[in-house]
């Protein structure tokens, strides 16, 4: 058997998330549809991480594994892109790859970006492709509150009642915010996330931001360790799976 890695790029928009699921399509479901009926043989693609409904991504990477020998490797992107044309998603890559690689264990360091929209005017370019607020947020005391989640945490608080995950405990290498004119970009990196993390971070510094709460109240709600000191989560399609490394 010969292992396989690929990164997909995607607009979650339609889709009920990564994941298979019986109540609509989801972008594992499509992938192994196509693969399957290309390669002639049932294929069962890994990802690295299962988005949520409307969260789009840049790069997810997974891998399958298959008797055959890809050997044309453009030629097979093309022609799985070609299948996918009807869809939001696209091959990026295809890597061969050794075979105790696994897209989910094996990576390292996950890259998500979240985007806001932060001006009065209605989004129609970047509809569904990010939060559109329309207040003004003060910057400043965000990135205040975002450095205080980069390091070692217990992140209970931003944990979805749902979440599977073993330990609340994870190591955010990264946490930055930065400013292109109306856009607002967050980036977060950890080698894993808690269900629902990433957006009940960005709710909780859009609080912040608008003067909801100040420092204090941030601090206090991310050291309670408890989901109902959280703010709403903030919407699923401002996010992005931005990269994944092994």
């Amino acid at each position: 058997m010969f292992v396989y890695q690929i990164k997909i790029e995607y607009s979650g928009s339609d889709f009920v998330g990564w994941q298979i699921q019986k109540n609509g399509l989801s972008i594992q479901g499509i992938l192994e549809k196509v693969l399957s009926k290309f390669l002639n043989n049932k294929i069962k693609v890994i990802g690295s991480g299962r988005t949520d409904a409307g969260v789009h991504a840049n790069e997810q990477s997974a891998h399958f594994t298959t008797p055959k020998k890809i050997i044309y490797k453009e030629k097979f992107i093309s022609s799985i892109n070609y299948f996918l044309k009807n869809y939001p998603i696209a091959i990026l890559s295809l890597k061969k790859r050794p075979k105790g690689f696994h897209a989910r264990h094996s990576a390292n360091n996950r890259t998500y970006k979240y985007f806001i929209i932060n001006r009065l005017s209605s989004l129609v370019l970047k509809k569904n492709k990010a939060w559109h607020i329309k207040k003004k947020l003060n910057l400043k005391v965000m990135k205040k509150g975002i450095k205080l989640l980069k390091g070692t945490h217990n992140f209970s608080t931003f944990r979805s009642s749902s979440c599977e995950a073993k330990s609340p405990i994870k190591t955010m290498k990264k946490a930055t915010i930065k400013k292109q004119k109306d856009k607002i970009i967050l980036t977060f990196s950890s080698q894993s996330f808690l269900q629902q993390q990433v957006r009940s971070m960005v709710g909780c510094l859009k609080y912040l931001g608008e003067g909801k709460w100040n420092l204090k109240d941030f601090k206090k709600a991310f050291l309670s360790k408890k989901r109902s000191m959280c703010a709403p989560p903030a919407p699923a399609h401002g996010l992005y799976l931005y990269k994944v490394k092994y």
